[in-house]
């Protein structure tokens, strides 16, 4: 019977393994329950930033202000990522964002990784390694901070 915490990766025994990171514990691949969390703190956090500084037209309005609630996400993500390794629902939950090579994000890859998220569908292809296209295309992986 297959443990249910670590799904099988092709070319591993646990996700991660290919890529050098621990099965479990801090530096482990975040796990799907942790990243969904982060990621609804984190759209409620914006939602509320974004009535605060817009009014309530961005709930229910058109034009522009129907996207300020992403663009609020992409620049609390984009920052935040850059300065403290990740968005505040991630440090919330207590992951981080790291390069594979542990060197330091930085703002453009903090920036181009934000607005493939903001774009939906790159997070959405993920491979055995819970990577998604937009960490793939910066070269990182979410990881436990615990």
């Amino acid at each position: 019977m297959a443990d249910l915490r670590t799904d099988p990766a092709p070319g591993g025994d646990y996700p991660g393994e290919r890529l050098g990171l621990p099965p479990d514990g801090r530096g482990a691949l975040a796990s799907w329950r942790a990243r969904v969390a982060a990621l609804v703190l984190d759209w409620a956090v914006c939602m509320l930033i974004a009535v605060g500084f817009f009014g309530s037209g961005v709930l229910t309005g058109g034009g522009w202000r129907s996207w300020m609630i992403l663009a609020t996400f992409f620049v609390e993500s984009a920052l935040l990522t850059a300065v403290a390794g990740g968005s505040f629902g991630q440090l919330i939950c207590r992951i981080a964002v790291v390069r594979l090579d542990r060197v330091p994000l930085g703002l453009v890859r903090a920036v181009t990784r934000a607005a493939l998220v903001s774009l939906a569908l790159p997070p959405m292809i993920v491979g055995a390694d819970r990577r998604g296209l937009h960490d793939l295309a910066v070269g990182t992986v979410v990881v436990s901070r615990r």
